[in-house]
């Protein structure tokens, strides 16, 4: 029992920190109406930057992460304003050609990375970084709780950003009819470059909290859009808050998977649930809320 405690545990704080990644690209789909795939690959350069700034000056990755967060935010500024809002204002461009142009987008991140960094997986290793806590007879790893302790205090500044303050609410209402919203007088392509911009700083704040836990190379990036795009099934397209309900529930699927069945078969569990998710709940967790 004590085992299965532990392993629900950490599946709960792993999970906390997939959905703040998540929610990132969720905001993402549900304001620009596309599949962004390289999401994963901003929270791998996040990764990156948090990296340099801890092994090239000493700044501890927590506190990296609110330098990685800007760079991420400017970046994903200038790839939706010069890139991706290109295809969007044309309007004889198909949607898959805006979702091929983010496969285009990760594959120059991803090898722009790997000529400066080589393929050589890195780590960071602090002095917490072995350090744990018992709960009774079940230790809990610090960087996991720390992590995870971030991650919600993100997705909660996030949930008051969106609901209490008017750029907030120019998003929802972008996300929600985008035509509608223009009508209104909200400036629909600055609402979409903030709201790239957003989700890459939160994939960067992810990837950071996630980086004493992870080893680092470029195709790390992968990975994570993969998990990302899950975890957005689950809780539903464009829903911020079925995202951080979705990463609990992979977080605590592949942690119970790694534990009962092979650690090699963790990532496994994830893509089962997503195949269930696609054939019997199509609308994520989200669907079962409206009924």
């Amino acid at each position: 029992m004590e085992l299965f405690g532990q392993t629900v545990i950490c599946g709960i704080l792993l999970g906390g920190m997939y959905a703040l990644i998540a929610i990132g690209m969720t905001l993402i789909m549900g304001v620009m109406k596309i599949v962004n795939l390289a999401h994963g690959a901003l929270v791998m350069v996040g990764m990156y930057v948090t990296y340099v700034c801890f092994s090239e000056f000493g700044i501890d990755p927590y506190l990296g992460m609110f330098i990685a967060m800007p760079v991420l935010f400017f970046i994903g500024c200038l790839i939706q304003k010069y890139m991706i809002n290109r295809l969007v204002e044309v309007d004889s461009i198909l949607p898959e050609n805006q979702v091929l142009l983010t496969v285009g987008i990760m594959l120059v991140l991803t090898e722009g990375i790997r000529v400066y960094f080589k393929s050589d997986y890195r780590s960071v290793i602090t002095s917490y970084s072995g350090n744990t806590a018992f709960l009774g007879d079940m230790s809990i790893s610090i960087p996991m709780l720390v992590g995870f302790l971030i991650a919600m205090a993100f997705t909660m500044l996030l949930h008051f950003f969106l609901t209490k303050t008017d750029l907030g609410k120019s998003i929802r209402a972008t996300s929600q009819d985008r035509d509608a919203a223009v009508y209104m007088g909200v400036n629909a392509s600055r609402i979409t470059m903030i709201t790239f911009g957003i989700g890459s700083a939160l994939a960067a704040a992810g990837g950071s909290l996630l980086l004493p836990l992870f080893y680092l190379f470029p195709d790390i990036g992968h990975l994570f859009t993969a998990k990302s795009f899950i975890i957005t099934i689950l809780g539903g397209m464009g829903s911020t808050m079925g995202a951080a309900f979705g990463g609990l529930i992979l977080g605590i699927a592949e942690s119970l998977g790694a534990t009962y069945i092979s650690m090699g078969y963790k990532d496994v569990v994830g893509l089962v649930i997503f195949i269930l998710v696609l054939l019997f709940l199509p609308g994520g967790f989200r669907s079962l809320v409206k009924r």
